[in-house]
C-alpha cells in the first residue's frame, strides 16, 4: 500500500517539531447519491416581461367595492360589567356653625361665617320665607355650608322643637320647614282631687293645662266650683311628643274620667287630633263636642271675665280658642252662611244659620274662603275661615260663640249642636273606643307597671 505523507508542523515551548503522517495513495470516495445531484441542477426559471400599465390607476375615492367584499375592523375586548353601586360623589365642602348669642343679630353671626353682604342678605330673605326672623332667640344654631371657592351652598337654621329652617341655593333658591319626626309617648296617672283640679294636677306632675281642657269638655254639664268636694277620683291618659328628653309639643288627653256625686264621666279623644271628643255618663253616651279649631287651646270660657284689652270686668259672650295665625276654622253643625264680613270688635266674621233660631258665630278671622257666599250651605266639618287678630283681639284666637233666639249661650253646654254629632255616635265603634281607651288605661297602671309610666306608640 502505498502512503503519502503530511508534514505537519507543532511549536512547543519555542521547538519546532515535525510530525510526519503517512496516508494511504489508494483512498476512495463514497458516490454522490442523484437526489442530490438533481438538486444541485436546479435552475430558476427566467423572469417574464413586467406588465406596463397603459392606463393611470383610479383614484382611491372613485374605487368601487364589490358588494361580495367582506370589511373587518377588529373589535376591542368588551370591558367586564361589575354589578356594583358606584358610590355617590359631592364636590368638597366647608362647613361652619354658631349659634346666636344675647342680643346677636342673624346678620353678625352669618358674618362670623365669613359671608359677604349679599349673601347675608340672600340668607335673611330665604329664611324668612318660612320663618318670621322676629322671633329669633339666643341659642338658636345655624349651619353654613359653601364650597372651596367660597360659594354659599347651603344654610340650616335650628330653632325651637328640633325645627329646622333650611335653604339650598342653587341655580334656584329653596326653602324648606323640617318638622321632627318625635317619638309619642303615652302616659297615664290616677290621683285623688284635693282643694282643686289645678292645684291636684300641678301637685302631682301632671300637666296642669289639662284643667282647662275638662272645664271645656264637661262646662255646663258639671261645675267644678260647687259640685267638687274633693276626694274625687281622677283618672287621665295624655299622649306627649318627646324629642330626646325633651317634650316638643304641648301634651294631649286621650282619656279622662272623674266620680263626681257617684257619677262616673269618661272622656274619650279621638287620635286624629280632630278634637271631637266624646263624652260619656255611667257608660252611656251624653254628647259629642266638636271643636271648631282642631288641636287648639281653650284660652277663655264663656261667662263674666276681666277684657284682656279694656281691664274691666263683662261678659264674655263665647269662647277663645288660642291658635297659630292662619289655623283653619271649621263649622261645627250644618246650615247656611247668613254673614260674612266686619262687626266691630269681633273683625272679620262668619255667621252660620242652623234653621230658624240657632247661630254660631266665628271671629277675629284673618280670612274666609274665596267663593264663599252668603246662603251657600255648609256641613259639619267645612272649613269657612283661617284664625286671624282682626278687631279687638290681643293675638291670633278664634271667638267662637253660639245665639239662640239673638242671645248668647254657653257653647260648651249647647246640646242643639251636639245633635248634630250625636247621630254619628250611635254606632258600635263609639263604645268600641271607650273599651279600647279603658283597657289600655288599666294595661299602663298595672300593678307591675309604676304610675306615670309611659309606652312608645
Amino acid at each position: 500500500m502505498k502512503l503519502r505523507y503530511l508534514a505537519i508542523g507543532v511549536a512547543a515551548a519555542g521547538v519546532a517539531v515535525a510530525l510526519v503522517i503517512g496516508l494511504p495513495t489508494n483512498w476512495k470516495r463514497a458516490p454522490v447519491p442523484d437526489t442530490l445531484v438533481a438538486v444541485s441542477d436546479w435552475q430558476p426559471a427566467p423572469l417574464q416581461n413586467p406588465v406596463i400599465l397603459t392606463q393611470p390607476l383610479m383614484p382611491l375615492e372613485q374605487a368601487v367595492v364589490r358588494s361580495d367584499t367582506v370589511a373587518w375592523a377588529p373589535e376591542p375586548p368588551s370591558r367586564p360589567v361589575l354589578d356594583v353601586a358606584l358610590p355617590e360623589t359631592k364636590p368638597p365642602m366647608e362647613m361652619w356653625s354658631g349659634s346666636l348669642s344675647s342680643g346677636e343679630t342673624l346678620d353678625a353671626l352669618l358674618s362670623k361665617a365669613g359671608l359677604s353682604a349679599p349673601d347675608r342678605a340672600e340668607v335673611a330673605l330665604a329664611l324668612a320665607a318660612e320663618y318670621d326672623l322676629r322671633k329669633l332667640k339666643p341659642g338658636y344654631g345655624i349651619e353654613v355650608e359653601t364650597s372651596l371657592l367660597g360659594l354659599l351652598r347651603r344654610v340650616v337654621l335650628y330653632v325651637d322643637a328640633g325645627v329646622q329652617i333650611e335653604a339650598v341655593f342653587a341655580d334656584e333658591i329653596a326653602t324648606r320647614k323640617i318638622m321632627p319626626e318625635p317619638d309619642l309617648v303615652l302616659r297615664a296617672a290616677d290621683t285623688t282631687v284635693g282643694t282643686s283640679i289645678f292645684a291636684t294636677l300641678a301637685s302631682a306632675d301632671i300637666p296642669a293645662r289639662f284643667a282647662v281642657d275638662l272645664a271645656e269638655m264637661l262646662g255646663g254639664t258639671v261645675d267644678f266650683r260647687r259640685d267638687l268636694k274633693g276626694g274625687e277620683r281622677l283618672q287621665l291618659m295624655w299622649r306627649e311628643a318627646m324629642l330626646g328628653d325633651q317634650v316638643i309639643r304641648p301634651p294631649r288627653l286621650s282619656f279622662a274620667a272623674i266620680t263626681i256625686d257617684e257619677a262616673l264621666y269618661e272622656i274619650v279623644w279621638p287620635d286624629d287630633n280632630s278634637g271631637n271628643a266624646t263624652i260619656f255618663v255611667d257608660g252611656e253616651l251624653l254628647r259629642v263636642f266638636a271643636q271648631p279649631v282642631k288641636g287648639a287651646r281653650l284660652s277663655s270660657v264663656y261667662g263674666n271675665r276681666r277684657h284682656p284689652v279694656f281691664g274691666d270686668v263683662r261678659m264674655h259672650t263665647g269662647v277663645d280658642f288660642a291658635a297659630p295665625h292662619g289655623t283653619p276654622v271649621y263649622a261645627t253643625g250644618p246650615g247656611r252662611i247668613s254673614f260674612i264680613g266686619r262687626r266691630g270688635g269681633y273683625g272679620r266674621v262668619v255667621e252660620i244659620a242652623h234653621g230658624s233660631d240657632t247661630m254660631t258665630r266665628y271671629a277675629h278671622l284673618s280670612s274666609a274662603p274665596e267663593g264663599l257666599s252668603i246662603g251657600d250651605r255648609v256641613a259639619a266639618g267645612d272649613m269657612i275661615g283661617r284664625v286671624g287678630a282682626t278687631g279687638t283681639a290681643t293675638g291670633p284666637n278664634l271667638h267662637y260663640e253660639v245665639r239662640v233666639d239673638g242671645r248668647p249661650i254657653d257653647p260648651m253646654s249647647e246640646d242643639r249642636l251636639a245633635e248634630v254629632a250625636r247621630a254619628e255616635a250611635t254606632n258600635p265603634e263609639v263604645l268600641a273606643r271607650l273599651e279600647d281607651s279603658r283597657a289600655q288605661f288599666s294595661g299602663l297602671l298595672d300593678p307591675d307597671v309604676a304610675t306615670s309610666t309611659s309606652e312608645r306608640l
